[in-house]
């Protein structure tokens, strides 16, 4: 959102101008609430992660969103993709979800959640990504792991960028584990319960291939596989961690490889 856009208000029937926006941090510096001033004068108050509808000032891309369902996938991807016109990867993944979307399909699901991680990782816009994370966050677990390994991706992404509100948080790491109960044979069940344990003591954070592109001076292939990284970290921190990964620890690699990233992405864009 930004001055000059039409903003639809809540109680009006016409929407209003933008003329002033100002965002508020909560007492840990992570953005929580979007104050709006429209024409006249009213002022409306917008909670990271709230969906609404906004008409660009300069209509572009913009005109898709607003012939788009207000809160689609559609509509949201092409007002992120206003909001980052020079970010390739939100560009490519917005103009694949402008196509149409099917939130049945895998790779619709994949779609959104390489758009949540992109604007998270790359473009450090922790609101969009949260939005976009929130869409992947309301579908349940219907027995498809396919589908739900990008589902399960939202959940830990957007219970971590909601770590700063523990209840909101916690609906989101417990939603995550919902998949852990599926399977309904007792002896099943618990061989599913040792194995998941063992994943969770002993992930695979891609070390090996880490170290391979980092000696062979391959930043591209480091990034990668470096984001694949952040992925298990997310997940092991919405889970709440396992014997040898406690919260605390996990949320200090997760910075550290925010950070790691950050470098290889300044590299990649100096070269």
């Amino acid at each position: 959102m930004a001055v000059g856009d039409v903003l639809a208000l809540p109680g009006a029937d016409d929407p209003a101008e933008v003329t002033a926006v100002e965002v508020r941090p909560d007492d840990f510096g992570v953005p929580a609430l979007v104050g709006a001033t429209a024409a006249e004068g009213r002022s409306v108050s917008i909670a990271t992660g709230s969906m609404v509808y906004v008409e660009p000032a300069d209509a572009g891309l913009g005109a898709s969103a607003v012939a788009a369902d207000h809160g689609s996938p559609e509509a949201l991807g092409a007002q992120i993709a206003q909001a980052h016109p020079d970010s390739a990867a939100v560009q490519d993944t917005a103009a694949r979800l402008a196509r149409g979307s099917n939130l049945k399909s895998g790779s619709n699901l994949q779609d959104l959640h390489q758009l949540a991680s992109a604007l998270f990782i790359d473009e450090g816009d922790a609101a969009a990504a949260l939005t976009v994370a929130g869409l992947l966050a309301e579908l349940p677990f219907d027995g498809n792991f396919g589908r739900w390994k990008w589902i399960e991706g939202g959940l830990a992404l957007a219970a971590y960028l909601t770590r700063h509100d523990a209840e909101r948080s916690a609906r989101y790491s417990a939603a995550l584990r919902v998949a852990d109960d599926a399977e309904t044979d007792p002896l099943r069940a618990k061989t599913a319960a040792m194995y998941r344990q063992r994943q969770l003591n002993e992930p695979n954070v891609y070390d090996p291939e880490i170290l391979r592109a980092s000696a062979a001076g391959k930043p591209a292939a480091e990034r990668d596989w470096r984001v694949l990284r952040i992925g298990v970290l997310l997940y092991l921190r919405a889970h709440g961690g396992s014997q040898t990964l406690n919260r605390e620890v996990l949320e200090r690699r997760i910075a550290a490889e925010l950070a790691a990233v950050a470098s290889l992405n300044e590299q990649l864009t100096d070269s």
